[in-house]
């Protein structure tokens, strides 16, 4: 137990390195942290950080070791359907978005759906789009992306 109270703890200091801007540090931390105690955490916030250097296949890859230490963490589904917006792979977002919005263990719940929102704007769906993007409103009425992006795809279709 000892081993896994310090992984947390040096996640934390990584987490602030990141925070900070400090992206070489937080992922010199995060990397100790698992080394200590793999955690999905750790491996969510390891890819977070690849993603803000532009480490984007790394990023979907830690999330994907994170998935295999705990299926029911809705964050990495999350991020890797983010990644994949990002790159334009529309197509292959969707099933990992959709994965998310059902996870036991997530947190703010409200993203998977705008981010469902956005893979299904990218793909012209934009009857789907909207109901995604309402549908984190329902959860997170004052999530500005979300009221933003309905806004904007009303006023295209309209």
């Amino acid at each position: 137990m000892e081993t896994l109270t310090r992984a947390w703890e040096v996640l934390q200091d990584a987490y602030q390195a990141q925070m900070e801007g400090d992206y070489e540090r937080a992922v010199e931390l995060y990397q100790s942290s698992l080394d200590l105690h793999p955690t999905a955490e750790g491996h969510t916030f390891l890819g977070w950080t690849y993603h803000f250097q532009g480490r984007v296949e790394d990023a979907i890859a830690e999330c994907k070791c994170a998935i295999e230490i705990d299926p029911e963490f809705g964050n990495p589904y999350n991020d890797i359907g983010a990644y994949l917006i990002e790159l334009g792979r529309f197509e292959e977002a969707i099933p990992w978005l959709e994965r998310a919005t059902e996870a036991r263990r997530y947190e703010p719940r409200h993203f998977p759906h705008y981010n469902l929102g956005r893979a299904y704007l990218g793909k012209e769906m934009y009857t789907h789009a909207i109901r995604c993007f309402q549908e984190a409103l329902e959860i997170e009425p004052r999530y500005s992306l979300a009221r933003q992006a309905l806004a904007s795809l009303r006023r295209m279709v309209n």
